[in-house]
């Protein structure tokens, strides 16, 4: 009996060897490609826009070298013969590795997803980053905690106890720290929703300021007169927000009055003249102007337009010219403003002396 017929194991050492070849050759084969793999879809990746194929290169390199043995070795053993026993041992085997690398892979394409997230962002509100990498590192906690519950399952594990432990424990802690939990959910809701953004003005309820920092708790905002206002993520939600940064335009409603010995013809030309001013302003939308009102000392007009930039300053701008413009127009038609006054008449009476 040759060397090559002695038994081992249960199978001749011919068929030991011939199964290490298909290992190595398999092993080689499964190494080429994904070295293949990799450089062409390198390629396509950077002359595409289209993600998925750098989401593809990035699982691809993510795989390591243990599983590419592991299949090598798995498509061998068909070569040979094994123990029932020793069968079993090597089926949990190589799905434990099949969990891990799924596991790899599946981080992977969180970490993809979240630094595409972030490059987004970035741009638009670095402040973010620090909310959306840590909803990453949750995502992945929760990722690995599935990928052990999965091994001790396959290992035989009764995992039902230890998942509703887990839940339990999971209610407790949330029940200890639900504040810190509420705020840090209202920052991902911050984060995901945008109501507002860095450099914003906001106004909330008497408060009002432009948007500092937003955190992982809290969102600092810049008061007009210079402090910094702290607020709770959550308890800023609850609140009432306007966002004034979202503006497209300003409606601006101003009134003035005119003093009653004013001509019929001149309160009729005060339509025009005001009609006429805003017209010729720029960045501006005549809404309507009328007679409003008699007042107590005045001939009360109301007048509304639309300043068609957001920015407060300048609205300021256009009101102030406008005002300036309205004085002058006046002036040269001898229309007087009105001004609280009060007309007392007196009344002599003759009283009877006895």
């Amino acid at each position: 009996m040759g060397i090559l017929d002695k038994v081992y194991l249960g199978n001749m050492v011919q068929d030991w060897l011939i199964a290490v070849c298909i290992s190595m050759a398999v092993f080689f084969v499964l190494t080429i490609i994904q070295r293949m793999a990799i450089s062409r879809l390198s390629k396509l990746a950077a002359a595409t826009d289209n993600q998925l194929d750098d989401l593809l290169v990035s699982m691809l390199k993510e795989t390591k070298f243990f599983i590419l043995l592991i299949a090598s070795a798995y498509v061998a053993s068909h070569a040979v013969t094994l123990k029932p026993s020793v069968a079993l041992l090597w089926q949990k085997a190589v799905i434990l590795m099949l969990i891990i690398q799924g596991g790899l892979w599946a981080s992977t394409g969180v970490k993809f997803w979240l630094g595409l997230v972030l490059q987004k962002r970035m741009d638009q509100d670095a402040s973010s980053a620090t909310t959306i990498s840590l909803l990453g590192f949750v995502a992945r906690l929760i990722l690995w905690v599935m990928v052990l519950l999965l091994i001790l399952d396959n290992l035989g594990v009764n995992i039902t106890g230890l998942v509703a432990g887990l839940g339990i424990g999971g209610i407790a802690v949330a029940l200890a720290v639900q504040n810190i939990l509420g705020d840090l959910l209202a920052s991902l809701s911050i984060v995901l929703d945008k109501p507002f953004v860095i450099g914003d003005f906001v106004v909330v309820d008497s408060l009002s300021g432009t948007i500092e920092h937003i955190g992982l708790k809290t969102t600092r905002i810049r008061s007009l007169s210079g402090e910094q206002l702290i607020f709770a993520n959550n308890d800023l939600l609850k609140s009432r927000i306007r966002n004034y940064k979202r503006m497209s335009e300003r409606r601006i409603v101003f009134s003035f009055g005119v003093v009653y010995q004013t001509p019929l013809p001149k309160l009729k030309g005060i339509k025009e003249i005001i009609r006429d001013i805003i017209s010729k302003e720029e960045n501006t939308r005549l809404d309507r102007v009328h007679f409003k009102e008699y007042g107590d000392s005045s001939i009360n007009y109301e007048v509304v337009y639309f300043v068609t930039v957001p920015d407060y300053n300048i609205y300021m701008d256009v009101q102030e010219s406008i005002n300036l413009e309205i004085f002058r127009r006046f002036a040269e038609e001898k229309i007087t403003f009105a001004y609280p006054t009060t007309t007392v008449f007196l009344q002599n009476s003759d009283q009877e002396v006895e």
